[in-house]
């Protein structure tokens, strides 16, 4: 059973199973974020990005990119950091523009 399971995950131990879930679960923060965008902009009528959004952006990011780590994707490792660069970087000018006022 736990053979078949691991087999149609493509893993070979537990350790490889765990990390594919970590990876599910930075994938998951992900698809929350476009789901928190979607629902705050039918609220308004109009495109709303909510600071939710950017949060779960680097939440997922941080998950996403560990993930690559550990797979040693070069590909994935360079996408996951520059993502993070920008989501820290809007929530620091979220931040910024919020202590001006």
């Amino acid at each position: 059973m736990v053979e078949t399971f691991f087999a149609w995950l493509h893993v070979n131990s537990w350790t490889e199973f765990w990390w594919v879930a970590i990876g599910l679960g930075g994938q998951l923060l992900f698809t929350a974020r476009f789901l928190v965008q979607w629902i705050a902009s039918e609220r308004a009528g109009r495109s709303v990005v909510p600071l939710a959004f950017w949060y779960f952006s680097v939440g997922g990011g941080l998950v996403l990119f560990s993930y690559a780590v550990y797979r040693k994707d070069p590909v994935f490792i360079l996408g996951q950091s520059m993502g993070l660069f920008i989501y820290l970087r809007n929530l620091w000018l979220i931040h910024a523009e919020k202590r001006q006022s």
